[in-house]
């Protein structure tokens, strides 16, 4: 015998809270359908739980960051560690849009996640090319090699500051680590003009904003 996805083994309807799978709330006299498919209710929480988990990409993230801020030659490289670290920020981008996917930010966030992408993408080609020189059979100067990277920077530094305000107006999670997630996506996106301790302080308000975000996201139990 064959069970609809929208009924129990018992053939009874299957009711599941909206907000239990991270769905919006909905508004004040508002239509409410409490039934959902069981395939969607699954799909939902499986990609809270993957955004959940993913979200302590980014502490990993900061901590890398400040490790390539200090100066110090690490063993694997400087370029593998700043590449491992836009990998694991892309990672926790990712994870984030999709923590606040059922808020009632999801389109900044997800504006800042395609910011994000697109810095990625950008500043990808060009991270292995030392300062003032142009790649071999690119028709891009030097010059405009430089800003390519500044708008790589540029954009994902953007993509942070949505994300940042997403997390502060979603009411979902501590709106103070959506205060410092911005504070570090000016910091850090002001790295390409700025000498000294100002990345690593960045870098310090990335861990600090990871981590609660991290943490929080990892309790958040919405309630039926």
């Amino acid at each position: 015998m064959s069970i609809s996805h929208h009924h129990t083994a018992s053939g009874r309807p299957l009711r599941v809270s909206p907000a239990w799978v991270g769905g919006a709330r909905p508004a004040a006299g508002a239509t409410v359908h409490p039934h959902l498919p069981v395939r969607e209710a699954v799909w939902i929480w499986s990609v809270r739980r993957y955004a959940r988990l993913a979200l302590w990409a980014l502490p990993a993230a900061a901590l890398l960051v400040g490790w390539s801020s200090l100066g110090v030659n690490p063993i694997p490289g400087t370029l593998v560690v700043e590449l491992a670290a836009a990998w694991l920020s892309l990672v926790a981008m990712i994870a984030l849009a999709g923590l606040l996917a059922g808020s009632r930010t999801h389109r900044p966030a997800l504006a800042g996640l395609l910011f994000g992408l697109a810095g990625f993408l950008i500043a990808l080609p060009v991270a292995a090319l030392p300062a003032g020189v142009a790649a071999d059979g690119s028709p891009l100067t030097a010059g405009t090699m430089h800003t390519v990277t500044l708008a790589g920077a540029a954009c994902s530094a953007g993509g942070w500051l949505l994300l940042g305000w997403a997390v502060f107006r979603s009411k979902l999670v501590n709106p103070a680590d959506g205060v410092l997630l911005m504070l570090a996506a000016a910091a850090i996106g002001a790295t390409p003009f700025a000498k000294g301790p100002l990345p690593t302080v960045g870098a310090l308000l990335l861990l600090a904003a990871g981590t609660g975000l991290a943490w929080t996201g990892s309790r958040l139990i919405p309630r039926v």
